[in-house]
């Protein structure tokens, strides 16, 4: 046999054996199969997709699950405005300016939005960012109402997070550039979230607890 058949051969039996293996994979049955499927799919997510996703978004953390309300608007815009508008008239920011923002309605508990790489150069007011900020754990996800200092205020929020109105010591009021961690695209999947927040709900507080209301 010359070295091309034998190329060939050698191809044809790589061909066949991963013909072989994604059909144990994706038809098999049993219970090992099924062991086998959920491990590629956990290395091909995490060695593969994420890394994708963040070399492509610029951002470190290229997914952000939304966990808590405080961006959630349970009233139509104009309604809203009616009772949250003079916090942010009194900064000079106009419900014209307002319904010109991204995601003007808010969002809920459990969306998944994607993270674009972000600082202060490429942000605005109104823009909603992902930042870290005192000893809370997860990202924080506000809207921009300032940028010098750079500052935030979650819609539903009836005031903003300061080092000594919070037992987190979050301070939204003058957030460093080093904390921003990207922000939020156009791209959101609604509730998807919930897949990851319910198994962590029983241990928020009672108030934390739940849907947006």
């Amino acid at each position: 046999m010359n070295d091309r058949n034998k190329t060939r051969v050698n191809s044809n039996k790589i061909i066949n054996g991963i013909k072989k293996f994604w059909n144990f994979v994706w038809n098999g049955e049993s219970f090992l199969s099924w062991i086998v499927f959920v491990i590629l799919a956990f290395v091909i997510i995490k060695y593969i997709f994420f890394p994708v996703l963040i070399f492509s978004t610029g951002s470190s953390l290229p997914l952000v699950i939304v966990e808590s309300c405080s961006m959630h608007h349970d009233k139509n815009f104009d309604d809203w405005w009616q009772e949250n508008g003079n916090w942010y008239e009194d900064r000079d920011i106009s419900k014209e300016q307002f319904a010109e923002y991204s995601k003007k309605n808010g969002f809920s508990k459990g969306d998944i939005f994607l993270v674009l790489g972000a600082d202060e150069n490429n942000i605005e007011v109104g823009d909603i960012i992902i930042f870290a900020s005192g000893n809370v754990q997860r990202p924080i996800i506000h809207r921009i109402v300032s940028l010098d200092p750079i500052e935030t205020k979650g819609d539903n929020n009836d005031r903003q997070f300061t080092k000594e109105n919070n037992a987190e010591r979050i301070d939204e009021t003058n957030i460093g550039s080093d904390k921003i961690i990207g922000k939020t695209s156009a791209i959101r999947i609604p509730f998807l979230g919930w897949a990851k927040l319910i198994f962590f709900e029983p241990f928020r507080p009672q108030s934390e607890r739940g849907l947006c209301k």
